[in-house]
C-alpha cells in the first residue's frame, strides 16, 4: 500500500481531517432535520456505532434553524448539507455548524458563493466542495446561472476516460473543472479551510476524478461512491471504489452511501478501513464460511459474535471457526479464537488452548475470554 497523500490539515469541530490524522468515518442522517428529537436520536445511535462526523440535509429555513438545537444535543461535529439556496448556508453558519457542504452544480452564482465564504471565514468554518455526477453544471456552463435543464445539459453524453478518444473532453474533466471553479473562488478570498469530494456511482469515473484532483490541489479529500445501493451491493461497490483509492494513499475521510440504516454505513466504512489496516480501533472478526465439515451453525455463531463485538473499541482480533481443519491455525493468529466441533469447542488465546467447553456454553465462554483479552490489551497500552 502506498504512503498516504499529504494534505492540508483542517478541523471539523474537534475532529482533525487531513494531514497525518487518522482517516475518519462519516454518515448522514435519514430523518427530517426539522424533527429535532428523531434526528438527535439517530445521531446518538451513530455515535455509538463509531461515527466520527455527521451531516444533515438542509432543505429549508426551518431545517437550517433546527441545526442549532441538534448541535447542542450531540457529541460529534455537525455538517450542513446545502443545495440551491445560499441563504440556507448563512443560516446554518448562524446555527453554529462545524462545516458546510456546498454543491457547485446547483449554487453557481459566484456572488452568492462569496457571501457564504465570507461568513464562513469569520467563524473559521470549513467548506466541503461536493462535486457529484448527478448534479453537475451543464457542459460549458460551469459557474453560469439559469442554464438549461439537466436532461439537456450534455453531461450524460460525456465519455468516461476509458471510452474517450485522445484529447476528448470527458466526464472526469468536467467534474474536475467544476471543483476547480469553486476552489478558485475560495482561494481568491484567501480561504483555505477546504475539503473536496468527487462522487459518482460509476467506480471508474469516481476513482479517476479523485486521482486527478489529488494531484492538483493540497486539500483533504472526502471519499464516497454516491447512491451506491443496498447494504449488500452498495457495501461491495463502496469497498472496491474506496479501497482502490485508499490503497493508493488517497483519502482523508469517507462516507459509505447505502439505502439502509445509517449505522450500516458506519460499520461498512470502519470495516473498509480495518481491512486495509488504516484503522486500529475496534474488533476484527475472522470467521470461516462453513462447509460440510462443520458440526455447529457457524453462520449463526459468527453473526452473534459480530454483533456483540460492535460494542468493543479495543483493537482485538477474534476468530470463529467451525472445525479442526483451519480453526486452530486461524485462531492462532487471533487474540481470541474458537474452533467448534461436535458438541464442544476449543477456546484459544494467542494460539494457546485456554479451555474446552460444551457447545451450549461456548458463546458465553468466548465472550468471557474476549473481555479478558480486552482488559489485558488496555492494561498494556
Amino acid at each position: 500500500m502506498k504512503k498516504k497523500r499529504v494534505s492540508k490539515l483542517i478541523q471539523i469541530g474537534e475532529v482533525a481531517v487531513g494531514g497525518d490524522s487518522p482517516i475518519t468515518v462519516q454518515s448522514m442522517t435519514k430523518t427530517d432535520t426539522r424533527d429535532v428529537v428523531a434526528t438527535v436520536e439517530q445521531i446518538r445511535g451513530l455515535e455509538e456505532a463509531g461515527c466520527d462526523i455527521i451531516r444533515c440535509a438542509v432543505p429549508d429555513m426551518d431545517a437550517a434553524k433546527a441545526l442549532a438545537e441538534i448541535k447542542s444535543k450531540i457529541n460529534i461535529p455537525l455538517i450542513a448539507d446545502i443545495h440551491f439556496h445560499y441563504q440556507l448556508a448563512l443560516e446554518a453558519i448562524a446555527s453554529g455548524v462545524d462545516c458546510l457542504r456546498l454543491n457547485p452544480g446547483n449554487i453557481r452564482d459566484r456572488s452568492k458563493v462569496e457571501k457564504i465564504v465570507k461568513e464562513a471565514k469569520i467563524r473559521q468554518i470549513p467548506i466541503r466542495i461536493g462535486v457529484n455526477f448527478g448534479s453537475l453544471p451543464p457542459v460549458g456552463k460551469i459557474g453560469v446561472t439559469r442554464a438549461q435543464h439537466r436532461h439537456l445539459d450534455g453531461v450524460n453524453k460525456l465519455p468516461k476516460p476509458s471510452e474517450a478518444n485522445s484529447g476528448e473532453y470527458t466526464v472526469v474533466d468536467h467534474m474536475v473543472d467544476t471543483g476547480l471553479w469553486e476552489i478558485g473562488i475560495l482561494e481568491d478570498l484567501d480561504f483555505d479551510l477546504i475539503k473536496i469530494s468527487m462522487k459518482a456511482f460509476d467506480i471508474d469515473t469516481t476513482v479517476e476524478s479523485y486521482r486527478r484532483m489529488a494531484a492538483l490541489v493540497p486539500y483533504p479529500l472526502h471519499l464516497g461512491i454516491t447512491e451506491a445501493g443496498t447494504a449488500k451491493a452498495g457495501s461491495v461497490r463502496s469497498a472496491i471504489g474506496l479501497g482502490m483509492l485508499l490503497y493508493e494513499g488517497i483519502g482523508d475521510t469517507i462516507r459509505v452511501s447505502l439505502s439502509d440504516d445509517s449505522r450500516e454505513e458506519v460499520y461498512t466504512g470502519l470495516e473498509i478501513l480495518k481491512s486495509l489496516e488504516l484503522r486500529k480501533e475496534g474488533a476484527v472478526l475472522v470467521a470461516c464460511p462453513s462447509c460440510g465439515r462443520a458440526d455447529v451453525d457457524v453462520h449463526k455463531l459468527s453473526n452473534t459474535v459480530d454483533e456483540m463485538l460492535k460494542q468493543i473499541k479495543t483493537p482485538i482480533k477474534v476468530a470463529v471457526m467451525g472445525c479442526e481443519v483451519n480453526g486452530p491455525g486461524e485462531a492462532k493468529d487471533a487474540d481470541v479464537g474458537i474452533a467448534a466441533g461436535n458438541g464442544r469447542a476449543i477456546i484459544f488465546r494467542k494460539g494457546q488452548k485456554a479451555r474446552i467447553v460444551q457447545e451450549e456454553e461456548m458463546l458465553a465462554a468466548l465472550m468471557e475470554e474476549i473481555k479478558q483479552a480486552e482488559q489485558d490489551l488496555v492494561a498494556l497500552s
